[in-house]
């Protein structure tokens, strides 16, 4: 490392040092009226910002700073709802057993002979009544299916009815 680059990097962290001091709290508060998150979150995101301050020093304008901050402490902490939410940890599905046990709901053998029978009926659909059932079952709704078979959504809406009233005359009979 040359003398300049010495230089230049301490200048930077310096730079850094003092924007903490002074922005940090400012920070941390932007961020959580910004983002409805739990204080660990907004924290969390506040020093991944920082963090990367510290790399990205010599690119950030001096009057940017803040702004730069802020961006990228909200989008950290976006990013760590979306985790948060999508990944349930063992002491929440524990706090929300009543027993403490997980405990998957079964069906009883009545209920799985009538899914089994269900199934066979779409089974003695046409081919195309059964994948417009699939999709539907899949949560698509009649624009995503006409645009994945390629066909319009009054052609969905028919297709869908004709295969579930063959269903229910299947199931009455």
């Amino acid at each position: 490392m040359t003398v300049t680059a010495h230089s230049t990097a301490v200048a930077s962290q310096i730079d850094v040092d003092q924007a903490y001091r002074v922005l940090a709290a400012r920070l941390e508060q932007i961020v959580r009226f910004d983002v409805r998150a739990p204080d660990p979150v907004i924290e969390d995101a506040c020093q991944f910002a920082w963090s990367r301050l510290i790399d990205y020093a010599d690119r950030v304008r001096h009057e940017a700073v803040l702004s730069w901050l802020v961006k990228t402490a909200v989008h950290e902490a976006f990013k760590l709802t979306r985790r948060t939410n999508r990944c349930l940890s063992l002491e929440a599905a524990l706090e929300t057993g009543d027993d403490g046990l997980l405990t998957a709901a079964t069906p009883g053998p009545e209920e799985l002979l009538e899914h089994r029978e269900r199934l066979a009926g779409i089974r003695d659909l046409p081919a195309r009544q059964q994948r417009f059932l699939w999709l539907q079952g899949l949560g698509l709704s009649y624009a995503e299916i006409a645009l994945h078979i390629g066909c319009t959504e009054r052609t969905v809406e028919r297709q869908l009815l004709r295969a579930k009233r063959r269903i229910r005359e299947a199931e009455a009979g």
